[in-house]
């Protein structure tokens, strides 16, 4: 029986006559240099109430000496030695929990440590819940690095309590002894052990464990480090050893068993789904790296209990783990070699594939367990597309090195004519593949490494100037090449691709000294003060102008309006572009100056004229006779200025900073009346106000493109596009959560008729999946939005003020508001209750979007009055002239001088 909820504990010191509130279980054996540290992470814990028992099973190092002091120095510690080693962790484990004097339990490992607030976290939350035990996040430690990794983080997600494993039976994925705080009477009661004669004795355990629990709770944050080293020598990185391998496979039949015993046999499919996902892929990663031999014995253990998995759940598992399988049990020792090198590092396509119907099969012959198009290869568009490359012979030749590569192309993705060099880093190589007999290419490449990096093959189409490019791949045995000037051509990583890596060496003292000292005078603080004194002793120049946009992140929006209406009218200003390093899309001969660096510095200083989109650096004042003319990046719904999170709480100097930053604005460029409503006020503007419309949406009035779109992301001209433009999240930048559609079930439902074109914002961090790049398009970079509108045949938006300049096309809107309420009262704040004005659906599954999609003409056509509000309110003024209207007064001295004689 658990403990039912809120039934209170005696806690007392030790060294008094109660017992202490939780024991942790430290178990050891020959590690006496790592012991100290776990004990002391379980000593310094915020629970203090608690007593540590070192499990040492039969050490022959120093431990017994090193536990004596820990004993010596903490009442709270215990120690216990066994007679002889029992070979495993089971046996300590149990003398440890039969030891325990506290109602609660924990066990660590002598080289893992514990977070400070593990235990008084876990210990407060079975408490408050009544739960048999509480499992909570284990989280690797990467000593060599330092570097953390949680583990199956989507299992600890969030907190919550579990009416037993058929509730979640994905927490199979959760068999570790050492993340869990237990009730000591619980296990006690249910005569709960870990097995002693076998490794991996916590998959037994936890299994067991699962079957009998009828209440456990799930904490989300972190309670166990588990160290890795580089060189480790426990049981779970001893993977090359074919007993290790036994002893797992031996673990998985008996949690089966277990399972069944307790009458839970519909389990059983979720507990071999486990051992699929995580047991296996312990050994079918580093595959490639192990001979035929070691492969085949490997293949003969597993093969058995691969028998025993139903099909259904082998269908569960992703498409090269299934392959893997599949071939194991077909004894197909040397393709098994080759499919186990596509599940980690470059993930390389197969040499060949099949495809039938709609199906993708692996390898040369049709068989179901042998389908990859979940992974949709074949189906990608040619700059994405995979091509399989193998370095077959490789060698140096003084500072050169020689190679062979074959080149497969599985899914025909070449076309007929095509060019096709080695690339590594800036440096292209021209190479000639020839067609080989056996299917593919061969080409004889020969190159000079000088800087370090992953070489690339790559094929460019001649029709569409498009470029694919894939590593190279090597056999993980190659010996490493050395170059000379401190060169390595080597091998990296299990499933190994080729690798250059160059060692630096080590410059004069004199250039050093004068970096260093260039770095020290080069800091923000500096250039703010030589700045300041610029802007006193040197009047600005009229006729120049710094142009800005988007914090120099691109040549784009209203500012680039502006410049091209400059540029139309010949007017006699001479502009300079503000861009972040690594930018492109820069006008056609504009002068450029990095963002930040000495010369921007200088220009900020001189420039009569200073025109962008979001802000000058804050802390920098406006010289007295520049003008400064603000465009903004957009209008919309959301807060801004002294209403946004940033800026409403109640801290003085960050409302300061912005005060003064709007306080240099000497024009303002509003889109519409409801634009000034909000926004003027909002940010304490006094200055003139040009409702003309916005600069950067003259082209989405006009209809006018930059680049053809479709070509570019190449959209096949069957499909409709979608774009998909959400917003961030104030509390969650970076983090990739404003993408909150279902993409992989809108590719399931639409991927026949629809390509999404995914437009995030420049502060947010979200990858496509490899597999759904046939369906999805990244352009969160891409450098003209108004294309991507213009392209488009409908736009998914939450709250972003791409709806506002959306409304000029006329074209269908649909709106992803499932954290609305969240959105609204606690993240960034609105004007206006979107689901009231859209001009479109507002949904909150991915299921509604679908349907909305599959019925998008009617839907649209049913919003035609609320359309028409929406766009009265926000692009009334818009009528393709707001550049001309612009320049015209904030550049009018310039045109009055043209026109003087």
């Amino acid at each position: 029986m658990s403990r039912p909820a809120g039934m209170p504990i005696a806690r007392v010191r030790l060294g008094g006559d109660g017992m202490p509130a939780c024991t942790v279980v430290v178990i050891a054996y020959n590690d006496a240099d790592r012991l100290p540290r776990a004990v002391r992470s379980v000593l310094d814990q915020s629970l203090g109430d608690l007593e540590v028992v070192i499990a040492d099973d039969a050490s022959t190092d120093a431990t017994p000496r090193v536990a004596e002091e820990l004993i010596r120095a903490d009442p709270r510690v215990r120690y216990l030695r066994r007679a002889a080693n029992s070979g495993g962790c089971g046996a300590p484990r149990n003398d440890g929990l039969d030891a325990a004097e506290s109602p609660y339990v924990m066990f660590l490992d002598s080289d893992d440590e514990l977070p400070r607030h593990a235990c008084k976290s876990l210990l407060t939350e079975i408490e408050r819940t009544g739960a048999d035990f509480v499992s909570g996040q284990i989280s690797r430690l990467y000593e060599w690095s330092g570097r953390t990794q949680r583990y199956y983080p989507a299992l600890f997600a969030r907190r919550r309590v579990v009416a037993g494993i058929h509730e979640d039976p994905r927490l199979f994925l959760d068999s570790f002894t050492t993340n869990k705080l237990y009730s000591v009477r619980f296990l006690r009661e249910h005569l709960l052990r870990f097995p002693e004669d076998i490794h991996y004795e916590d998959h037994v355990f936890a299994s067991e464990l699962y079957a009998v629990s009828r209440r456990f709770a799930v904490v989300p944050w972190v309670v166990y480090l588990w160290h890795r080293t580089r060189a480790g020598s426990s049981i779970s990185l001893s993977i090359g050893d074919m007993d290790n391998v036994r002893h797992r496979v031996v673990a998985a039949r008996r949690s089966d068993a277990v399972l069944r015993a307790h009458g839970a046999d519909d389990l059983v499919p979720a507990r071999q789904d486990r051992f699929l996902r995580q047991d296996l892929r312990v050994y079918l990663n580093p595959l490639p790296t192990r001979d035929r031999v070691w492969a085949k014995e490997f293949a003969a253990i597993v093969r058995p209990y691969l028998e025993e998995i139903p099909a259904e759940v082998l269908d569960r598992i992703e498409p090269m783990a299934r392959v893997c399988c599949h071939l194991i049990l077909a004894d197909r020792i040397d393709d098994l070699l080759v499919a186990a090198g596509s599940l980690t590092g470059p993930q390389a396509p197969p040499r060949a594939a099949v495809r039938q119907g709609d199906r993708t099969y692996w390898g040369t012959t049709v068989s179901p367990g042998m389908d990859i198009t979940p992974l949709r290869l074949a189906e990608l568009p040619f700059s994405v597309s995979r091509l399989r490359h193998e370095v077959t012979e490789i060698s140096a030749d003084g500072q050169r090195v020689r190679m062979t590569v074959r080149t497969f192309d599985p899914f025909g993705a070449l076309p007929l004519e095509w060019t096709a060099f080695l690339r590594l880093g800036r440096e292209r190589v021209p190479i000639h593949p020839q067609a080989s007999g056996e299917g593919g290419y061969v080409s004889e490449v020969t190159f000079a490494p000088r800087t370090a990096g992953d070489p690339r093959i790559g094929f460019t189409s001649v029709a569409t100037g498009h470029t694919t490019t894939d590593r190279l791949l090597v056999n993980p045995a190659m010996k490493p090449i050395e170059l000379p000037g401190g060169v390595t051509v080597s091998a990296d990583g299990p499933a190994a691709h080729l690798v250059v890596r160059v060692r630096r060496a080590r410059r004069p003292l004199l250039p050093r000294i004068r970096r260093a000292l260039l770095r020290r005078a080069g800091t923000p603080a500096n250039r703010l003060r030589v700045y300041r004194t610029l802007i006193r002793v040197l009047p600005p120049r009229r006729n120049l102008a710094l142009f800005e946009s988007d914090v120099g992140k691109g040549c784009t929006g209203s500012p680039r309006a502006i410049y091209e209406e400059l540029r139309r009218r010949k007017l006699p200003v001479d502009v300079v572009w503000s861009v972040a390093p690594g930018r492109g899309d820069a006008p056609e001969g504009a002068r450029l100056v990095r963002r930040g660096g000495w010369r921007y510095v200088w220009t900020l200083a001189r420039a009569g004229v200073w025109v962008d989109s979001h802000g000058f650096p804050l802390d920098y004042p406006k010289p007295r006779r520049t003008r400064y003319l603000q465009t903004w990046h957009g209008q919309g719904i959301k807060s801004i200025g002294f209403d946004a999170p940033d800026l409403r709480a109640d801290f003085d100097r960050p409302r300061r900073r912005w005060r003064s930053a709007v306080a240099r604005w000497d024009a303002l460029v509003s889109p519409s009346a409801e634009f000034t409503r909000h926004f003027v006020r909002a940010n304490g503007y006094t200055g003139p106000v040009y409702r003309y419309g916005t600069p950067r949406c003259d082209a989405l009035v006009r209809g006018t493109f930059t680049t053809d779109v479709r070509a570019a992301l190449e959209i096949p001209p069957d499909r409709n596009v979608l774009l998909y433009a959400p917003t961030y999240r104030d509390q969650a930048k970076h983090s990739g959560r404003s993408v909150r559609a279902d993409l992989e079930l809108m590719a399931e439902e639409l991927a026949g008729e629809w390509v999404v074109i995914l437009r995030t914002h420049q502060v947010e961090c979200y990858a496509v999946p490899p597999h759904l790049r046939y369906f999805v398009r990244p352009a969160g970079t891409y450098p003209e939005v108004n294309d991507l509108m213009l392209a488009s045949d409908a736009l998914l938006t939450d709250y972003s003020s791409v709806m506002c300049d959306y409304a000029l096309t006329g074209r269908p809107m649909l709106f992803l508001i499932d954290d609305w309420d969240d959105y609204r009262l606690r993240e960034r704040g609105v004007y206006h209750d979107l689901p009231s004005i859209a001009p479109g659906p507002c949904v909150t599954t991915t299921e509604e979007l679908v349907a909305c999609l599959r019925d998008l003409p009617a839907v649209h056509d049913s919003y035609a009055e609320r359309y028409a509000a929406f766009r009265e309110m926000w692009c009334a003024e818009e009528r393709g002239d707001a550049a001309a209207r612009v320049v015209e007064d904030f550049f009018g001295d310039f045109i009055k001088a043209r026109r003087v004689p």
